[in-house]
């Protein structure tokens, strides 16, 4: 899991399909809360609740595991609603590597 950047991105809905698969990660926050959006090995895609971890120290699952971007985002993880219906009140992050 990478770190959440200090700037927020500037990103469209349009783009963030994109955005996602070309950097496999992304951070939201909404809400009051932060969600780690990211794929699973490239092959499945998750929503992680930032403020839980689980025993081995990584954030633990907000949502279901779906083999597509399009299928994740269409997941209602969010109080019951989908990314779209929340884009507009929601800020996105970059996630980027620790320096080693």
């Amino acid at each position: 899991m990478g770190m959440k950047a200090q700037e927020p991105l500037d990103i469209t809905y349009d783009d963030l399909s994109t955005y996602m698969r070309m950097k496999h990660s992304v951070y939201m926050d909404v809400n009051g809360a932060t969600y780690y959006l990211t794929d699973v090995n490239e092959h499945y895609w998750r929503a992680q609740d930032t403020t839980q971890l689980n025993e081995k120290g990584h954030y633990v699952d907000a949502s279901e595991l779906v083999p597509t971007v399009n299928e994740f985002l269409a997941l209602p993880f969010i109080d019951g609603k989908r990314i779209e219906e929340v884009f507009d009140e929601a800020t996105f992050y970059a996630s980027e590597k620790p320096e080693a």
